[in-house]
């Protein structure tokens, strides 16, 4: 691996130590409930989203539609994949 490679990986790895923290105090605040610093510019997006998704998002979701919500996510993006593939070649 030449020192390019190795000044790459480094980069990286200093990237991910050095946003692990307020990343960590961020996602703690959000799923707390308490307000930040994103939430005016993102909530108004987040229930546009949810609208459309018709989603009520004061109701907990049960094991089958969480499992029926993964096997489609998966599906459409195999079927996405897929199709790149068929497209590049």
């Amino acid at each position: 691996m030449t020192l390019q490679g190795w000044l790459q990986i480094a980069a990286f790895v200093a990237i991910v130590i050095a946003i692990t923290r307020p990343l960590g105090w961020y996602m703690t605040a959000v799923f707390a409930g308490e307000r930040t610093f994103l939430g005016p510019l993102l909530r108004p997006l987040e229930r546009l989203v949810y609208w459309c998704c018709g989603v009520d998002e004061n109701e907990d979701q049960s094991w089958r539609v969480y499992g029926m919500a993964l096997v489609v996510f998966s599906a459409v993006g195999f079927v996405a994949l897929y199709g790149l593939d068929v497209m590049s070649q």
